[in-house]
């Protein structure tokens, strides 16, 4: 990705190869800060008391300390946005969608967003998580509806299409029964499907 943003190979429709380049850095350097913007109670399922050292271990979630000294029977769940995996995708896509007005990629988000609603699931101790190349479904849906525009739709429905079917699946999570101490909403079980989708985004426009 360095070599073909160097040579100007790469862009992101109106996204040159040097923004485009700082901007994939940014996301991967900054995948682990994440920005607190609320709390809920969700249920602290017995289950996860033998999984909490193994899903620590493979997903950096909070739950050894969590269910070794709290007696509670609820996690006090933080809901945090993540800076890599959410708040910088999230800027570049509005900045594209104002910049390069194009309703195909608006429409083809909600697409994507039933595609990450129905394929994604809500795992006690890690938060919602969505398949990792789920936004490779974006990509023929570009081609046929906005072949002149490919990278740039690509980017808007995938990576949008998976930050709103991640909040809605969210939304639609039973508390009663199922819980984590974080959901980090853009990463931990998110930012991998995030980052392939805007590497996939780039990548179009040197292969087409």
């Amino acid at each position: 990705m360095a070599v073909l943003c160097y040579q100007q190979e790469l862009s992101l429709s109106i996204i040159t190869s040097l923004p485009l380049f700082l901007i994939l850095v940014m996301m991967l350097v900054t995948a682990n800060i994440d920005i607190p913007v609320s709390s809920i109670k969700t249920k602290k399922v017995q289950s996860l008391d033998r999984d909490a050292l193994i899903l620590e271990e493979l997903f950096s979630v909070p739950l050894v300390k969590e269910l070794s000294y709290s007696s509670k029977q609820a996690f006090n769940t933080v809901v945090s946005l993540n800076l890599g995996g959410f708040i910088i995708p999230f800027f570049v896509l509005i900045f594209l969608i104002v910049f390069q007005a194009d309703f195909v990629g608006i429409e083809l988000m909600l697409i994507m967003m039933l595609a990450v609603i129905f394929l994604s699931d809500f795992r006690n101790g890690i938060g919602v998580v969505v398949p990792d190349f789920i936004g490779i479904l974006a990509i023929p849906f570009a081609l046929i509806f906005s072949p002149d525009n490919l990278a740039s739709v690509i980017f808007i429905s995938g990576i949008g299409g998976i930050l709103l079917g991640s909040m809605v699946t969210l939304l639609m999570v039973d508390r009663e029964k199922k819980g984590s101490a974080l959901i980090d909403v853009g990463g931990v079980g998110t930012f991998k499907a995030i980052y392939v989708t805007a590497i996939l985004a780039s990548l179009v426009s040197w292969f087409l």
